[in-house]
């Protein structure tokens, strides 16, 4: 809860809110949760692999970039899904490094995360760290599915993991060395 700094008498919900959208990830295939520790947990991150139909982008407003898509399709992008870190850590680098120690335990050449628009500081973290916007993905909340309610309008946010080279100045390319091993 200290991690989500929830406003006076929101920090019930927030909770509910994380577990849940933690039980939900859960269940997801290929599932992958990376806690850090110093004297306690200092912090965590998880996600799965976007599925190769491409149901992660279901919603995108305009064209998918073609190499995001062939990538998708190849089953080589990871959606970080959550990355919560202690406010009090000392080490002010551990949500950059812990998700990039998931991504690469994972071979993938390209991470894929989705931000609430209105969360202007994870936004600029997450861009602080390398992450690219690709575009913007209209969603129902996921706790509104029961209920009709109006899409929230999120971020589509990619973090190339290959090298960037004259042929490839973004970095979204197939790698060697972030294939997934046979």
């Amino acid at each position: 809860m200290e991690s989500s700094r929830p406003q006076a008498g929101h920090a019930y919900r927030g909770r509910e809110a994380f577990l849940r959208r933690l039980t939900s990830d859960i269940r997801r295939a290929r599932f992958a949760l990376l806690t850090a520790e110093d004297n306690a947990l200092a912090g965590c991150v998880y996600g799965f692999p976007v599925p190769r139909e491409g149901t992660w982008w279901r919603g995108f407003a305009g064209f998918l970039p073609r190499s995001v898509e062939q990538l998708t399709a190849s089953g080589h992008v990871f959606a970080i899904t959550e990355i919560v870190v202690h406010p009090h850590t000392e080490d002010q680098d551990l949500a950059r490094r812990i998700q990039e120690r998931l991504l690469a335990d994972h071979h993938a050449s390209l991470g894929a995360t989705l931000v609430d628009r209105a969360d202007t500081p994870a936004c600029d973290a997450f861009l602080s760290w390398g992450w690219q916007d690709i575009g913007a993905i209209h969603r129902v909340p996921e706790a509104m599915v029961l209920r009709p309610s109006a899409p929230v309008l999120l971020r589509a946010l990619v973090l190339p993991l290959g090298p960037y080279t004259a042929a490839r100045p973004d970095g979204l390319a197939h790698e060697n060395r972030t294939q997934r091993p046979d």
